[in-house]
């Protein structure tokens, strides 16, 4: 492929609901421009974005692929992201590095929750935004209808760009309004030709409202449409275009990417409406704005990393500004260490072909860089450029793996590091006081999907839910003797004290107060008291959970002047912390959390009413836009899989993230069950 001019590319994201036919309509982009010789299919696993065996294995994108293509003197670089919600994280990094997004929308089945997610993740970085109503060939398609979906769920800015020819199977050409001309045929065959003279009305009023549009973003344009004069077709585009980079106008397009029909029209759209790098600059890390300059200063952000079985770990870029080369070397401001570039490439799907340089506004890949991870600026050391990262989720569901052998066990902590640098919303953790690994994302399906890649790379693991981090405390005040005495001939062994225990309050941890006097323990033993009682904290006596929220006062005892040891006074105090246990009321604690939860407004009784039934206390709600913010503190152990119980809730338009507060005692007919399970577990070892 040839090196293109900054303003001779467009960066373009393909988003929408899962099944929604992105991966087929970048295929059929590809085979158009003769990209790729033969068309691939989803089904067959063939085609050049979804090439990981996991998409292969479930029919649908799970990473972010790019996809160049030429048109009309014009790169685009398509970037395929997943539809499906467990791997938002992918849509993310993909817009990040997008000047703009084509949402697609099923014609049959209108606005779904995957295309409202995309649209408001390109809302919040401020992306120019298009429709392509897709599978128009399908039965049941109807355009009016998905027309009134798209209105009424993402606004009136969404104004028609394209009349489809025909519905269904009789679907054979789209009109382009803006050119007045209409494309007829499927992929490489189609034409341009008259507009059919049913449809020629339709058209003329659609065109008179794109100009009305195109004059609300250019003054010049506005007073001569005032004055009656007529535009010609490169003025309106002009302020169509101003339009659609501020977002005062989405168009809508139409397209069947399984047939190619309406395929063309659509990149003549992309090449023509939508802004080049040069035209959108870009924003530092401090929120100054700069030129996408192929002589400026280097600025690249990293937007994926992925391990190749071949080459590696191979870094995805996007080039802001100045130019990058092989065989140079780039500083890295995020970890302030300094790479070679040894040889960088332009990525299609996992295809990687050799380049020379890659010039700002362009996206490139390079193998084997050492330190270089996910959301890194690369830079030049003598005038250092950051730019902002990418905002990836916070993960929302959690489970414990188990490796299946010791074999397993040793590859595991590298697997799932590797899995991190690839993911950044995956992630895992060590439970200390369970010793169990909890690997954390955004869904079940994820977490699936991470499995089989641990399994690729060497560790089979096997997965359970997370143990809730429950606590114990007591209720009431004890005061008990610990004495230790052991005669076993030749030196013994005595400790003796008198402790008291006593309830703190929730979140005070334990204490031990030393209220000795007069030396009825000597000053050298008494921190083994202390550590004695430690020893046994993290086993309480119900369930062998941490004991938590008490004070030990060490009062009174005796000492023996030959058999008295610190080992001694430490087992006397281990003895007293179990006395205290059977006469100081132990109690069950589980950890409770604050949740913050965004639906709907239609949502919100079906949320609350669940919240309730989860145990839960409302704390309030707060409506915005349409939606509400309910927050509720709940017990973790009812949040566990609330990932998906919110998804079907919601019908996965809800989002909600937690934080840990506080702990409570667990009702009394929940501890027994908690209790009983603990013993079991315990049996079974």
């Amino acid at each position: 492929m040839k090196l293109y001019n900054t303003d001779a590319i467009r960066n373009v994201a393909i988003a929408g609901h899962q099944g929604i036919g992105k991966t087929t309509l970048v295929e059929s982009m590809l085979y158009l421009t003769g990209a790729i010789d033969r068309l691939g299919r989803v089904e067959d696993g063939t085609t050049v974005c979804d090439f990981d065996p996991d998409e292969a294995a479930r029919d649908i994108s799970i990473n972010a692929a790019v996809a160049p293509v030429e048109w009309n003197n014009t790169k685009i670089n398509l970037i395929d992201v997943p539809g499906y919600a467990d791997f938002v994280g992918e849509v993310k990094s993909g817009l990040r590095v997008a000047d703009a997004v084509l949402l697609l929308v099923a014609s049959s089945a209108g606005v779904e929750v995957g295309t409202e997610v995309a649209w408001e993740i390109a809302g919040d970085l401020k992306l120019p935004r298009v429709i392509v109503v897709n599978k128009i060939e399908r039965e049941n398609a109807e355009y009016e209808r998905a027309l009134e979906s798209i209105k009424s769920i993402l606004g009136d800015a969404c104004v028609p760009f394209h009349l489809p020819i025909g519905e269904e199977g009789d679907f054979k050409g789209v009109v382009d309004v803006v050119s007045g001309k209409a494309i007829l045929g499927k992929g490489r065959d189609a034409v341009e030709a008259e507009i059919p003279a049913e449809l020629a009305d339709e058209a003329a009023a659609a065109r008179e409202l794109l100009i009305e549009r195109a004059a609300e973003g250019d003054e010049e344009l506005m007073e001569r449409y005032f004055e009656g004069e007529e535009l010609s077709t490169k003025e309106i585009i002009r302020g169509l275009k101003v339009g659609i980079c501020s977002g005062d106008v989405v168009p809508i397009l139409c397209a069947s990417g399984l047939q190619g029909v309406g395929v063309r029209a659509v990149l003549d759209a992309i090449q023509g409406l939508l802004p080049s790098p040069a035209e959108v600059g870009f924003v530092d890390a401090e929120g100054q704005e700069r030129a996408a300059d192929p002589d400026g200063p280097l600025a690249a952000l990293v937007f994926k990393t992925v391990s190749d079985p071949y080459v590696g770990r191979l870094t995805y870029y996007r080039v802001y500004s100045g130019t990058l080369r092989t065989g140079s070397e780039a500083y890295n401001s995020t970890q302030d260490e300094s790479e070679r570039l040894a040889q960088l490439s332009v990525m299609r799907g996992k295809t990687a072909e050799a380049t020379t340089e890659v010039p700002a506004g362009d996206i490139g890949g390079v193998a084997k860089l050492s330190t270089t991870r996910t959301g890194d600026t690369l830079t030049s050391e003598d005038q250092p450029v950051k730019l902002p990262g990418i905002d990836f989720p916070q993960p929302v569901y959690a489970r414990a793996v188990v490796a299946e052998t010791k074999a397993d066990e040793d590859k595991l902590g590298p697997a799932l590091g590797r899995l991190v640098e690839e993911d950044p919303s995956f992630t895992f953790h060590r439970e200390a006081v369970t010793g169990e690994t909890i690997i954390s994302g955004q869904g079940e399906t994820h977490l699936n999907v991470a499995v089989e890649r641990l399994k690729r790379l060497g560790s089979s693991v096997v997965t359970h839910p997370v143990k809730v981090q429950y606590r114990e405390t007591i209720r009431r005040v004890a005061r008990v003797q610990g004495r230790h005495k052991k005669q076993t001939g030749g030196r013994g062994q005595f400790g003796d004290c008198w402790v008291n225990f006593e309830p703190l309050p929730r979140g005070s941890g334990y204490e031990f107060v030393n209220k000795i006097v007069g030396g009825s323990i000597p000053r050298q033993y008494i921190p083994a008291v202390d550590r004695g009682i430690q020893e046994h904290l993290d086993r309480g006596p119900l369930a062998r959970y941490p004991v938590v929220d008490f004070r030990a006062t060490c009062e009174d005892g005796s000492y023996h002047d030959v058999d008295s040891s610190e080992q001694a006074f430490k087992m006397a105090g281990g003895l007293a912390f179990r006395s205290a246990m059977e006469k100081a009321a132990p109690v069950l604690l589980e950890p409770i959390i604050t949740a913050e939860i965004v639906v709907p407004d239609e949502f919100m009784g079906d949320v609350i009413a669940d919240m309730n039934a989860k145990r839960g206390q409302i704390l309030g709600m707060e409506p915005s836009n349409g939606r509400q913010t309910i927050k509720a503190k709940v017990p973790q152990a009812e949040m566990m899989r609330y990932a998906i119980d919110l998804r079907s809730i919601a019908r996965g338009r809800g989002s909600f993230r937690t934080e840990p507060s506080h702990y409570e005692e667990v009702p009394a007919h929940l501890a027994e069950e908690i209790i009983e399970q603990s013993k079991r577990e315990q049996e079974d070892g």
